[in-house]
């Protein structure tokens, strides 16, 4: 049986979480807030313990991620190694 999300709740815990503008949970890089979302820099929000994994809904479940990021984790436990590399070469 699938569990009910509720999208009230859900949006508490973003304004929340987005209220100290934390950096990324998962790369640990800045993120910026005013990207919309799909945008892949985007701020989403990330269960720590992914639904799949038993997670619950709560906030202390929750954490601050990119939308990029969150989707390389998917719904895995441990968080990926990432490297955003920079450069200042123009192309």
């Amino acid at each position: 049986m699938a569990r009910k999300r509720s999208s009230t709740l859900r949006d508490r815990h973003r304004r929340i979480i987005a209220r100290g503008q934390p950096p990324c949970a998962i790369c640990h890089q800045p993120i910026d807030y005013t990207i919309p979302y799909p945008h892949p820099d985007s701020f989403v929000v990330d269960h720590k313990k992914p639904f799949a994994h038993g997670g619950a809904d709560t906030i202390d479940n929750k954490q601050p991620a990119h939308n990029r990021c969150n989707r390389v984790k998917s719904d895995r436990l441990e968080q990926p190694e990432l490297r955003r590399h920079y450069t200042n070469r123009t192309w």
